[in-house]
C-alpha cells in the first residue's frame, strides 16, 4: 500500500494592498519589475541611467517616496510597510500582480518588506548596497544627516555626504571645479523629505523578513559596492548571509553605482533577471 500523497503547502496570505498614492515612473512593457530607491533619492536621480535598459524587456514601476519627485512631503514620520504597500499598490494599479523588486540603498530594506507582506508575487529581489538594520556608523550618519537639512544647512549636509557617497577613487578624480559643481548640485537637489528620509534609516530593521524570505526560496541577488563609505560592505554581506542560498556580486564603486557604474549594474541586474 503506497503512502498518500501530501498535501500541497497553501499559498502564502496577501496583504491587500492599498490604492497607491504616491507619484509614479512606469516604462516599457513585459514582465514587471518594481523599484525602490534609497533615502533622499528618487527613482528618476536613483536609476535614470537604468531605466531604458530596464524596460526593454519589463514593465518598469517605482513611486517616489513622500517629499520626492511630484509626491507631496509626509505629515507625519515614514514607515516601510507604507513604502512597501505604496509600491505594490502602484504595481497593481498598473495590472501586475507578479513582480521582482529592485532595491537601491534604504530601498533594499523596502523591497524586503514588500517581500515579506505580499508573499507569492515577488519573482526576485535585487538588493543593492542595502542593509538589514544600520550599524552604529549609519546611524550617526543617518542623525548627521537629519539634523542638518531640519536645520538648513544644505550647503553643510552636501559637504557631508559627498565624500561618504562618492567612492575615493571617484572623489579623488574630481578637479576643484567638478567637486564644487557635484556639492553645489547636491545641495540644490536635496529633496524636501530629506529629514523624514534619513530618519527611517535610524529605524530598518528587516532581519525577521530576510528570515521569512529564506524560507520561501525567493531568488535573490545581493549587490555589494564595494567601495561604499556610507552603508559599509559589511552590511551588504550581512543581507546575503541572511539569505542562504542567494547571488553575491561585488561592484566596484562608492555608494552611487548609477553614477560610478550604471552600465556594470544594469548588467548585473539584467543577468540574474533573466536567470531568475
Amino acid at each position: 500500500m503506497s503512502a498518500p500523497t501530501p498535501a500541497p503547502s497553501p499559498a502564502p496570505a496577501r496583504t491587500p494592498a492599498p490604492r497607491s498614492t504616491y507619484a509614479r515612473t512606469v516604462r516599457g512593457s513585459g514582465p514587471g519589475l518594481l523599484l525602490a530607491h534609497g533615502a533622499g533619492g528618487g527613482v528618476l536621480p536613483n536609476y535614470g541611467p537604468l531605466l531604458d535598459g530596464l524596460a526593454a524587456k519589463h514593465t518598469v514601476v517605482g513611486v517616489d517616496y513622500p517629499g520626492t519627485g511630484a509626491t507631496p512631503r509626509a505629515e507625519r514620520p515614514l514607515s516601510l510597510d507604507e513604502l512597501a504597500d505604496e509600491l505594490v499598490g502602484a504595481a497593481e494599479a498598473e495590472g501586475l500582480d507578479r513582480f521582482a523588486i529592485v532595491g537601491y540603498s534604504l530601498g533594499g530594506a523596502v523591497a524586503v518588506r514588500a517581500a515579506a507582506r505580499h508573499p507569492g508575487r515577488v519573482t526576485g529581489l535585487v538588493l543593492t548596497a542595502t542593509f538589514a538594520r544600520p550599524d552604529t556608523r549609519l546611524l550617526l550618519d543617518a542623525e548627521v544627516w537629519r539634523d542638518l537639512y531640519a536645520a538648513g544647512q544644505y550647503e553643510t549636509l552636501a559637504k557631508f555626504m559627498v565624500p561618504k557617497a562618492f567612492g575615493p577613487d571617484a572623489l579623488a578624480a574630481l578637479s576643484p571645479e567638478e567637486l564644487a559643481a557635484v556639492i553645489a548640485g547636491t545641495r540644490e537637489t536635496l529633496p524636501a523629505g530629506t529629514a523624514e528620509h534619513a530618519d527611517l534609516v535610524k529605524h530598518v530593521d528587516v532581519r525577521d523578513d530576510l528570515a521569512a524570505l529564506a524560507e520561501l526560496g525567493i531568488p535573490a541577488l545581493v549587490v555589494s559596492t564595494t567601495a561604499d563609505l556610507l552603508v559599509r560592505p559589511e552590511l551588504h554581506r550581512e543581507v546575503a548571509e541572511l539569505l542562504p542560498g542567494s547571488q553575491f556580486a561585488e561592484l566596484d564603486s562608492g555608494h552611487l553605482p548609477f553614477v560610478e557604474r550604471a552600465e556594470d549594474w544594469l548588467g548585473l541586474i539584467l543577468d540574474f533577471l533573466e536567470g531568475a
